[in-house]
This record gives C-alpha cells, structure tokens and sequence, in this order.
C-alpha cells in the first residue's frame, strides 16, 4: 500500500501521461497536479514509486511513465470509476431508445457506437446459442410447397430457416405444427431438443420434423460472433507500425477475441492491462470489458481494446451504459 502523498501523485502522473503521452517530470507535476510539496519532495516520492515498480525513466534525464503496476494501482483507486458527458449520455440512451431490427445489425451498430464514444476499438460478442432456450416459434407459409420457420430465443436471437415441404400444406396444417412445436419447445434449448411426440397426423408429423430438422442445422456448430467497431481508430493509438498490425490481426481472430474477453471476466477483471490480456500481440494494450444480461442472464460481452495508455474513467463508464443499456433493449425486445 501506498501512503496519500505517494498515491496522489502516482495518480498525477498516470493522468498527466495518458493525456500527454510525455514522461512526467517533477516540474510538470507541481505545475498541474495541484501538488502542495516542493519539487525536491515530489522527485524524491517519484524515485520511491520508480523502486516500488510503478514507475519507470526511460531516460536518465527524462520523467516518469507508469508501469503496468503503476496503471494497476490507478485503476483499482478509481472513485467513482468515471462517467461520461450528459451528450455522451444522452447520445447512448438515444440510441438505444431508437434502435431495432435484427440483433447482428443491432450489435454491429453498437460496436460502433462505444467505439465512438472511447476513440478505442470495440467489440460486442453475440450470446451463445447453447445456453438461450425458446421464447417462441412459428411457422409462415410463403408459397404452396415453401414455408419459414422463425425462433426467437430467450438471448434476442431470432432463427429463420426456409424449408420446402413434400407436398402442400394448408394455413390451419401449419398453425397446428407451430402449436405442436411451441408446445414442446418453449422454454427449452433449442439443441436439447429430439424427436418430438407425434401430433397424430402423419402430415403434421412430417411439417414438425422438417422443422426441427432445419432449426438444427448448424445451430449447434454456429460459433460466437463477434463485432468489431472503429478498428482503424488503433493506428492513432499506438506510434509503432508493427504494433497497430498485430493488434487488428487478433482483432480478426474472432475465436481468440471471444476467448480473451471470457478469460478476463473469468478471472474476476473488468480491466486488463499489458500482459494481463494474456496474449503477447497485445501486451501494449489494455482491455475493459463487461458482460451483459438479458432477462437477468448473461448474454454476451462487449469490450474496449486500446494502449495501455487508455483513459480509463471514460472506458470504463462507457462499458458499463453501454452494456446495461444493451441489456435491457435486447430483454425488452
């Protein structure tokens, strides 16, 4: 633990570098941190922080950049942990008041949508379809022989298959296969579902397990997707070429995003910052993340990718609207 005068102006230093991205000297320090000590008691504390691992000089005659260590601190001290501006409030609730349509549209906009109000890269994760069980089901004739059938479950996705029956069927054939399938399939996993009971009627019988057989097909396999907003706002985040170019590798990986951001939840984190991430390509980087619910379950997970320079309050308040936001569009929804 640090004492108040060390912790106070490690905080300065931490600000004073995410904004100017300049190491901090002892001058500078006093100049705008609002610090009640002489500069010889402010170099003195900042050689105890540079020995402690919070801070390092990249140059003899140079000031002080936080370390991880030195970003950790900040981050765990954050009283409250940041807010946004009434616009940037008033810009989320907005949008999330107007938005509609298909859930992919809908995560793929709001990927952009945190990604402009953090000037960070960011990244929704759809729910996993394993664990959403059914809401409703039903089946819509489009032509004699050809007919949709639609799911939505309990995570806001929405299942549409197009099938082609043996032989045609009537309105009433269809509206008893669509009781027949709710009857059996709400409020359950949609792939936890076998052959159902006959209705009966070898024709209904038939529409029912085309049905199901079409829900099925590649429900199981179909991975998380994953939602990339403002991606090229990471060249002006990093100095370093090579940097930028593995960041937006991993950033198409979507296997390895999804696996990340469960990592860091699973460990207990809402921030990860350097080799926390837990991936070598991003160990200049920072991750904030938060999952969201619908109806009271978590759903999915949305998440901002910068340097570890990040401006952390606002990341973090960001996530956390965006997110609760989400959550209760898709649980109204």
């Amino acid at each position: 633990m640090l004492d108040e005068r060390k912790a106070e102006i490690l905080r300065a230093v931490v600000e004073e570098y995410i904004d100017t991205a300049q190491p901090v000297g002892s001058s500078r320090l006093v100049q705008t941190g609002g610090l009640q000590v002489s500069p010889a008691t402010v170099r003195n504390e900042l050689s105890v922080l540079e020995r402690e691992g919070y801070l390092i000089q990249p140059h003899t005659s140079a000031g002080r950049v936080p370390t991880e260590k030195g970003y950790r601190f900040f981050v765990d001290q954050l009283t409250p942990k940041g807010t946004l501006q009434p616009v940037q409030r008033q810009a989320v609730l907005d949008f999330f008041s107007r938005t509609h349509g298909e859930l992919e549209q809908m995560l793929h906009a709001t990927s952009r949508l945190l990604s402009g109000l953090t000037d960070y890269a960011a990244v929704v994760i759809s729910p996993p379809h394993e664990a959403a069980t059914v809401r409703a089901i039903q089946l819509v004739g489009l032509a004699p022989r050809f007919v949709l059938v639609v799911a939505v479950l309990s995570n806001g996705v929405v299942e549409k298959r197009s099938l082609e029956l043996t032989g045609d069927a009537e309105e009433h054939s269809l509206n008893a296969a669509s009781n027949h399938l709710a009857a059996h399939l709400v409020g359950r996993p949609l792939g936890a579902a076998g052959k159902l009971p006959s209705c009966g009627d070898p024709d209904l019988d038939a529409i029912v397990e085309t049905a199901l057989t079409a829900l099925h097909h590649g429900h199981d396999d179909e991975p998380d997707h994953v939602f990339v907003g403002g991606a090229s706002r990471m060249v002006a985040a990093f100095d370093a070429v090579d940097t930028v170019r593995q960041v937006l590798s991993i950033l198409e990986q979507q296997y390895v995003v999804v696996t990340l951001l469960k990592d860091v939840l699973d460990r207990g984190l809402s921030v990860a910052i350097g080799s926390e991430v837990g991936h070598e390509s991003l160990a200049e980087c920072s991750v904030v993340v938060a999952p969201y619910e619908v109806e009271g379950e978590a759903a999915g997970t949305i998440g901002v990718v910068g340097p570890t320079r990040m401006k952390y309050p606002q990341a973090l308040a960001a996530v956390a609207l965006v997110s609760q936001r989400l959550g209760r569009r898709l649980s109204e929804s």
